[in-house]
């Protein structure tokens, strides 16, 4: 077990939802279902499921606080307006009580049962990201090949101007040991779907380990990533963290010491402490 964790570590699930009142019954079910039949041999224990409401127009809210009566751990953190998931991501991780944070999109295309794989690899690495990539097999249900064309070319992307060399950096679903990767999140400034970049980007700098998991996955036809647009969204995303690492627009000095040890935090980026203390 990494030196950041326990014996028997405490997870917080984070669940960014913006108007998921469709999704949200099946998957907080979903959930329910798997807590129950979690052996207490396991080695971690459900500490809190949060669910970050995005200033949803929909009944997503209600939905939640109904479904506290049967999931005790469960609660909600609500943005006073739409930001963005890599904002509500940021939040809901900044939040987090537990020893590892979990985050999990709200249409769980990657089964929950797949944590189990995600917490292990935290043995050795202090973020674990699902790869739907590393083995294609695993797929249950595929994308468009028009998707999976576009996912590919991004990648590349990815790994051309960041520098990154993982086969997947955009599966909803990825473990944080949240000690030492809370850094990453302190300095996260990306507010929408171009997020995921930009946190390993920042492990990588901050020399933090992360570890790429094969994972099972189903493409969701609900998805709310347009693709045209969204990617065009993250492309330019790409640009503006190199820039704003060449910059010294995040912190560099004595980040290493600082991320493990988490004696000290650095200073939020500007704006960032108000955003947090909206509601």
């Amino acid at each position: 077990m990494s030196e950041h964790l326990a014996s028997s570590p405490r997870i917080s699930i984070v669940i960014p939802a913006y108007n998921e009142a469709n999704r949200l019954p099946k998957t907080l079910a979903r959930i329910h279902e798997y807590l129950a039949k979690l052996p207490p041999d396991c080695g971690y224990t459900i500490s809190e499921i949060i669910v970050v409401d995005d200033g949803s127009k929909d009944q997503t809210a209600a939905i939640v606080s109904s479904y506290k009566s049967r999931l005790s751990v469960l609660r909600m953190v609500r943005n006073s307006e739409n930001r963005g998931k890599g904002f509500s991501v940021r939040r809901g991780m900044l939040e987090a009580t537990g020893d590892i944070g979990l985050l999990s999109d709200a249409d769980l295309s990657t089964p929950i049962e797949e944590m189990d794989r995600l917490v292990k690899a935290l043995d050795s690495a202090n973020i674990a990201i699902g790869s739907r990539a590393l083995d294609r097999s695993l797929i249950q249900i595929r994308q468009s090949r028009l998707r999976e064309s576009a996912g590919i070319i991004f990648n590349k992307a990815v790994c051309g101007i960041t520098g990154l060399r993982f086969k997947d950096t955009q599966c909803g679903f990825k473990a944080f040991a949240l000690v030492p990767t809370r850094i990453v999140f302190e300095q996260q400034h990306v507010e929408g779907f171009g997020f995921d970049p930009e946190i390993l980007f920042l492990a990588k700098h901050y020399q933090l380990r992360t570890s790429e998991v094969p994972v099972r996955w189903a493409h969701d036809p609900d998805t709310k990533v347009h693709l045209f647009r969204d990617s065009l969204k993250m492309i330019l995303t790409l640009v503006r963290i190199r820039f704003d690492w060449l910059a010294g627009r995040y912190a560099k000095s004595d980040v290493r010491a600082r991320a493990l040890s988490h004696e000290a935090e650095l200073p939020l980026l500007p704006g960032a402490g108000a955003e947090l203390n909206e509601n």
